[in-house]
């Protein structure tokens, strides 16, 4: 692929971006906030940052990094008209994937493919180039640009068609989010009978009680204080929401996920926009 545009440079997309021009990618960026794209070209001389999305005509693909689906939706359907057919939409956001399935009829009618294709693993491993990647979509699109993605995740699994991805990394989310508030609880819990906190870390993580909470986030960033692992409650409130949202859909019964949906959405709407997830212990210590 001589030419690859990217969109959304957030906490995600500004490394993912990083990597691909360190790797001898040509790069076109865009993010929606000017300040962002001044940053992008002065960390990444070698790549280009564009003014708008209509400057992607000359892209082979571009992936899009971006908040939600609603904002998905816009830029995708901006990009239909100034893409060249053929070219590949590899949305790499949290999105909805119902709204996914319907977005790709759009897309296909421009002479366009397109695969999802989300992340998990954080701000730290978006920087390593370590992220697992979960791919949604016809597996010839698929193939197409793990050469790419390879350059940003260590993982590439295609999980099925259009859709999947943004399914199977709702469904994660809500699975990572239960384990971090049963976590929070847990440790509240012991720590009000006399044990230390920063102990049960240890004994849980010696323990069948081992989890990605306990390993990488309880001491770091809930014990210390510090809540700035780089992922929002929003966002982990929004993917919880989707995934239970998606099981309704399918006639899947989630009573667990219905709890955690609710706790997600009451604790991001307390505790405000700029909440990191992490702080989900502060929520469960004082309700």
């Amino acid at each position: 692929m001589k030419q690859i545009g990217f969109v959304g440079l957030g906490m995600m997309g500004f490394p993912m971006a990083g990597r691909l021009v360190a790797a001898g990618v040509n790069v076109l960026a865009y993010d929606v906030v000017a300040q962002t794209r001044e940053r992008f070209a002065a960390e990444h001389k070698a790549g280009r940052v564009a003014a708008d999305l209509q400057e992607f005509g000359d892209c082979d693909a571009v992936v899009t990094m971006l908040p939600n689906s609603e904002i998905v939706d816009e830029a995708v359907l901006t990009l239909t008209k100034v893409l060249q057919r053929g070219a590949l939409v590899v949305d790499m956001s949290s999105a909805d994937p119902v709204r996914t399935r319907t977005l790709l009829e759009a897309v296909k009618a421009a002479g366009l493919t397109m695969i999802d294709a989300p992340v998990s693993g954080g701000v730290s491993r978006a920087r390593a180039g370590t992220l697992a990647i979960m791919a949604g979509g016809n597996a010839a699109d698929v193939d197409r640009v793990r050469p790419l993605l390879g350059h940003l995740g260590s993982t590439l699994t295609h999980v099925g068609g259009i859709g999947a991805g943004h399914a199977m990394k709702a469904l994660n989310n809500y699975v990572s989010a239960a384990g971090l508030i049963a976590t929070a609880e847990a440790l509240i819990a012991g720590q009000r009978f006399g044990i230390d906190p920063n102990v049960m870390v240890d004994v849980l993580n010696s323990s069948t009680g081992k989890n990605n909470t306990t390993e990488n986030k309880a001491k770091q960033f809930m014990l210390s204080g510090a809540f700035n692992s780089g992922f929002s409650l929003a966002l982990m409130a929004k993917d919880v929401g989707i995934a239970a949202v998606l099981a309704e859909a399918v006639d899947a019964a989630m009573p667990l996920g219905v709890h955690v949906n609710a706790l997600c959405t009451q604790a991001s709407k307390e505790l405000g926009k700029g909440a990191d997830h992490t702080e989900m212990y502060r929520f469960v210590e004082h309700p």
